[in-house]
């Protein structure tokens, strides 16, 4: 599966969100009472307030902390490697027009790859970039288009092939295709809280590099090929 694709040509990516303000209390009223709106039906129980941790997963009420993107180098030479890069900060603003711009320079050739990407993280980046008015970079160009002119490929969407089953975790499909994963010291639901309580934004970004770096290997494995060995991963600043 996926040999008709040139791995050289592929840009994997992965997101980290948060909620935009560090407590449900420091919203806007306007916006606290749209958030209660928006998750009457979905909390059970919960208030709105306790709710309000997991915020970052709407792109209306959340923000990007870290893009973390990884390319494919020597992808078919004895020792394949991964070239990682992240753009993190505070300042989401900033964070969309440095990845725009990296984005931008790329050859339309390349191809945006995520776990989910199609149901998360490329439209979080859209909505985020519309809301600051940074205009798209032509990777992420997708009204007018049709479905099969688009050119993103989703890890997650490949292994359903066709199926319509529920979510299936990228931590599920490394375990069954026996993918080594570092142990993280966090997850996915903690973000939030290591950001804004403990503001820890480079383990986020590290949390986010691993989660490129196995939706890379989940590639390979999709293709029949090895696993690209630790010391063949370079992060880079």
């Amino acid at each position: 599966m996926l040999e008709q694709y040139d791995l050289g040509n592929l840009m994997v990516l992965d997101i980290e969100t948060v909620p935009q303000y560090p407590l449900y209390t420091d919203m806007p009223e306007i916006l606290q009472e749209l958030w209660a709106h928006k998750t009457r039906n979905m909390r059970g129980e919960a208030t709105a307030e306790e709710f309000y941790e997991r915020a970052g997963i709407w792109a209306e009420f959340g923000k990007i902390v870290c893009i973390s993107v990884g390319i494919f180098i020597n992808s078919s030479g004895k020792r394949p490697g991964l070239r990682v890069k992240s753009f993190a900060g505070h300042d989401e603003k900033k964070l969309l027009q440095e990845f725009s711009r990296m984005l931008s320079g790329q050859p339309l050739s390349v191809i945006l790859c995520a776990h989910n990407g199609k149901e998360f993280d490329f439209p979080y980046i859209c909505r985020r970039m519309l809301i600051h008015g940074i205009p798209f970079p032509p990777h992420l160009q997708m009204q007018g288009k049709k479905p099969w002119e688009i050119q993103h490929l989703d890890t997650m969407e490949l292994w359903k092939f066709g199926d319509y089953k529920s979510y299936t975790s990228l931590n599920l499909l490394t375990a069954i295709f026996n993918i080594p994963t570092s142990k993280d010291d966090i997850d996915g639901s903690q973000v939030g809280h290591v950001y804004w309580v403990e503001n820890a934004l480079e383990r986020i970004c590290t949390y986010c590099q691993k989660d490129v770096v196995a939706t890379a290997q989940l590639i390979r494995r999709y293709r029949g090929e090895s696993l690209i060995e630790e010391e063949c991963v370079t992060v880079v600043e």
